[in-house]
This record gives structure tokens, C-alpha cells and sequence, in this order.
């Protein structure tokens, strides 16, 4: 632009930061920005190149959900001390907003798997697969906690994890090898939340890297104890030993109201006998 203090239209101002022009209109009423010159016949507003920098700052500033009320205190106390604050704070909004969107791609990358896992699944199949390291917050329960309960210490968790909502999370259930082993198919330990990002919380549980039995199971839960006969079948015979926890979730509840339509996915850490 040869010359930059020649005055443009509203139309053209607005033309040249892709705004609408009420926009500017509105920004003038409230006092926020106002025009370089106001034809005093026709009320026509026509401002200047040089007013542009400002204007894109206090863009910048609503694209990030600056209220009008933080940018007019801005502007009555225009400094690069009140800038870098304001940027400071908005710049501390933006990470915790891109966390949360980090966290709820992974929730659903998660969701994609289970209902891929869904539509390919053999309900029959027994199968080895090897899994990543996750950090799980627990809470201990035993065949006396309520269901009650269970909610309550859950809810409580998830308030701790500063998740937004239950869905931010995956959780199930954990019960020993050492009680399967001894036929005790009820004696859950622990309920389980993987959160997607990263916790204050120190006291974690690490589901540990390596190589597990993967199994599902649909129907009766009194009767999951013989899918679990089905799975220390299929390690005898694959001269796997079975260790720590087995692992229980839920995949379809999103997809389903009926409890016995449930398929729990079974997860076992398991090693090759020497």
C-alpha cells in the first residue's frame, strides 16, 4: 500500500482484516476502537493503515477469548507491561484448553479402537498382544465396598484428576491372578481410571509394558468364571504363566443400554515359561 495514512471506508478497513464491518461499528459504540475520522455530515467512519496493529491485536486478543471487559482495561492502560500480562494470562488459558483437546483426542482415539475391536472381534478368540506402559489411578475395593461406594470414591478420583467430565476417561476393574487362581472370581481389588494426560497425583498404578492374554466375554456376569477356566486353558496349553492383575473393561457401553449386551474386554499379563 503505497500510501499508508490515506483514510478507508469501514468497508475497506473491514475488508482488509476479513472482519465485518458492524463489527467496527460495534467496536466504536463501546468505545473499544474508534474510527480515525467520522465525516460529520453523513456519520460516514473512515480510519487509517496505521490503526491496523491495534485492531488485529484486540482480534487476537476475542480469538482468545479475551472478554471485552479485559481488552476496554487493556486499552485504558496500554503498556507492554499490561500487554505481556494480558498475553501471560491468555497464553496460560490456551495451554490448558490445547491439554483438554490433546486429552479428548485421545478418548476418542480410544473409542475408535474399542468399536474397531467391536466389529472385527471373534467373541470365542483367545489371543496374545502386546501393550504399552499405562499409569492408572486405583482405589481399593473389596467385596464388602458398594456399589455406592464405588461411585463416590470414583467421582471423588476423577474430581482429584481434574477431569472434566467421566467420559475424559477409561476405567474398569482389577482383580489378582492369585485369586483367580484360587477360584475367587468375585474378589475384585482395585477399580481402575487411566486418565489421558498427566496427573499431580502421585500414587499411581503401572499396568506394566509387555506381553498379555486378551480375551472378551458377553453375558451372565455370575458366569464369567468360565471364560476365565477358558483363558488359564489356553496359557497351559501355550506354556504361558499368568501374573499381577487381570485387567476389565467395559468396551460397549456407549453403544448399548442392556447390561447383559455388555462385552468385557479381559487383559492378563502373561509370560513364556523358560
Amino acid at each position: 500500500m503505497e500510501d499508508k495514512s490515506r483514510l478507508l471506508t469501514i468497508g475497506q478497513f473491514a475488508g482488509l482484516h476479513g472482519i465485518n464491518k458492524k463489527t467496527l461499528m460495534w467496536y466504536d459504540e463501546i468505545g473499544l476502537f474508534r474510527p480515525a475520522a467520522v465525516n460529520p455530515v453523513n456519520g460516514y467512519r473512515y480510519y487509517n493503515y496505521h490503526q491496523s496493529a491495534l485492531l488485529e491485536t484486540i482480534l487476537l486478543l476475542r480469538e482468545l477469548n479475551a472478554s471485552i471487559d479485559e481488552i476496554q482495561d487493556f486499552m485504558k492502560n496500554r503498556s507492554a507491561e499490561s500487554m505481556r500480562e494480558l498475553i501471560d494470562e491468555k497464553i496460560r488459558e490456551l495451554d490448558l484448553e490445547m491439554e483438554h483437546l490433546r486429552a479428548v483426542r485421545k478418548t476418542l482415539g480410544n473409542h475408535r479402537q474399542n468399536m474397531d475391536t467391536l466389529l472385527s472381534m471373534d467373541l470365542a478368540d483367545i489371543t496374545v498382544v502386546e501393550k504399552e506402559t499405562r499409569c492408572l489411578v486405583t482405589v481399593d475395593i473389596d467385596q464388602e465396598t458398594s456399589y455406592d461406594k464405588q461411585v463416590e470414591m470414583i467421582t471423588a478420583e476423577t474430581r482429584k484428576c481434574q477431569l472434566r467430565r467421566l467420559h475424559d476417561a477409561s476405567y474398569g476393574t482389577m482383580i489378582s491372578v492369585e485369586n483367580l487362581e484360587k477360584g475367587d472370581y468375585d474378589s475384585y481389588s482395585k477399580l481402575f481410571i487411566e486418565i489421558p494426560f498427566p496427573t499431580p497425583k502421585t500414587e499411581l498404578h503401572i499396568q506394566p509394558q509387555g506381553t498379555y492374554i486378551r480375551a472378551f466375554y458377553q453375558g451372565d456376569w455370575g458366569k464369567m468364571s468360565s471364560r476365565y477356566e477358558e483363558i488359564f486353558d489356553y496359557a497351559k496349553s501355550h506354556n504361558l504363566s499368568l501374573s499381577g492383575y487381570s485387567y476389565e473393561m467395559i468396551i460397549n457401553e456407549n453403544v448399548t443400554d442392556r447390561k447383559e449386551d455388555y462385552i468385557v474386554q479381559i487383559e492378563i499379563p502373561a509370560d513364556f515359561r523358560g
